[in-house]
């Protein structure tokens, strides 16, 4: 018997070592374990719903302890749901930062809440870093650059960038997939899935399943760094008669599916107001360009950035060149938005608008947003100038529409003339805007003024 025990505790000393050589050497981190993953998610869920069902009980809907207890309700859940995504990390943050952009659809405690995930997505250690690198491009670090920053110029949800120098002396950014990010995502989806159809079925009116379906559409996209290199191309190239506009350039020889290098490209956020006039940005050059930028990829091209925020976007001088430059980043998701065929869908009841358009019409709004806040960051809304800028896009975008259906030529011409017709009212009408905002409109309304208090 005592033999038996001996030989039962060697072997299970043999395990622990073993396994302990293993978690040390692997770094096996429990929040990556799926069980405990899942069983944080369910656990969360579970606390939210239960606060929900329990917590409105004890007031009379539609009265004003109603109202202020269901704040704290909502408050509360925002708490546990961001708390949730940063200890899952990885698809848990993505989603969550997506539903920290929906002001328009999620009451404000939840947004303002979640909107904190922007800046607390995780950060890989070099060595990690190090072990994608090796995977995927099959060398060391020091064997493809002469220098390469340990810490990460910016971390997000799925990945992270470092600044590094090739041995031909150029600067570039490389981007790094998390390396857990790849296994966790699909199991992850999964689960997201299996609790929003269980708080569906406790509270009918939850109308989020479409978060899922997103998640499932564009994850693999996201995840798929090369996807990202052809869309920054293909962007580049459509938008190539914008002298402003700077998107970077890809090294495709350093490139793979959890590794992006692209040229590197320094700037300010395009809503840093400081960073503008220390550097002598035009704010209203700059919230013009943003208009033309974005309304020639809905209207003319129908090819949309996804992820429309001012992380995105950069902005530079260039003394040398005398111009300033709008630098687009990050092309992992992009949609194809057919305006015409959806915008009938918009008119019937707005007030059920954003559960029953399609999903890529949500960037429409997305981006008006992003315009629209740019603008008031920046102090330039008066100037519309967003608003002209789509509409010369949108008349454009019909016009070209109409002349494909059209067969006569003298049918084309009308539609030539009326669209000319048409943009000139428009620059007419930026014309007004312009001098009425101007020194000249300030005196010219002062002198009518005096003129109609003479009289």
């Amino acid at each position: 018997m005592a033999v038996r025990l001996l030989k039962v505790s060697s072997l299970a000393a043999t395990v622990s070592a073993v396994s302990g050589f293993y978690v040390y050497n692997n770094y096996v981190d429990p929040n990556d374990i799926s069980i405990v993953r899942f069983g944080r998610a369910a656990i969360t869920t579970a606390v939210i719903s239960y606060d929900y069902l329990t917590s409105l009980k004890t007031v009379q809907y539609g009265t004003d302890d109603y109202w202020a207890v269901k704040s704290k309700v909502h408050l509360r859940s925002a708490e546990r749901l961001r708390d949730l995504c940063c200890a899952n990390r990885g698809t848990f943050i993505k989603v969550g930062q997506h539903l920290g952009a929906l002001d328009y659809l999620l009451p404000g405690e939840y947004t303002s809440t979640l909107k904190i995930l922007h800046s607390r997505a995780p950060q890989s250690s070099l060595r990690e870093i190090e072990q994608v690198i090796r995977e995927d491009l099959g060398k060391e670090i020091a064997q493809l650059f002469v220098s390469f920053e340990e810490s990460p110029q910016g971390a997000a949800s799925l990945a992270q960038v470092h600044k590094a120098v090739l041995h031909d002396g150029r600067t570039v950014a490389v981007k790094v997939q998390h390396p857990k990010v790849q296994t966790q995502s699909s199991k992850d989806i999964m689960v997201i899935e299996f609790l929003l159809k269980t708080v569906t079925w406790l509270f009918p009116d939850f109308g989020f399943m479409w978060l899922v379906e997103e998640a499932k559409k564009n994850m693999p996209l996201e995840l798929d760094f090369l996807n990202e290199g052809r869309n920054a191309e293909r962007v580049a190239d459509m938008l190539k008669h914008f002298e402003f506009l700077k998107v970077p350039k890809i090294h495709w020889d350093l490139s793979t599916k959890r590794v992006l290098t692209m040229e590197f490209v320094e700037g300010g956020q395009v809503n840093d107001l400081e960073y503008m006039k220390e550097n002598c940005i035009d704010v209203n050059e700059i919230s013009q360009n943003l208009g033309k930028m974005y309304s020639e990829m809905i209207f003319v091209n129908g090819f949309v950035h996804c992820d429309p925020h001012p992380g995105n976007v950069l902005v530079k001088r260039c003394p040398k060149a005398s111009k300033t430059e709008i630098i687009l980043l990050d092309h992992g998701l992009y949609q194809d938005v057919e305006i015409r065929t959806n915008a009938a869908l918009y008119l019937p009841q707005i007030s059920e608008l954003l559960n029953k358009v399609p999903r890529e019409m949500l960037l429409l709004l997305k981006t008006n947003d992003l315009l629209r806040g740019i603008e008031t960051t920046l102090q330039t809304r008066a100037n519309a100038s967003s608003f002209i800028n789509m509409s010369r896009c949108c008349v454009r975008a019909v016009a070209k529409y109409q002349k494909k259906r059209s067969k006569s030529r003298y049918k084309k011409m009308q539609i030539s003339f009326s669209e000319a017709f048409t943009l000139w009212q428009i620059n007419l009408y930026e014309l007004l805007l312009w001098i009425r905002g101007s020194a000249l409109g300030n005196w010219i309304g002062s002198f009518l003024n005096r003129i109609h208090y003479v009289h």
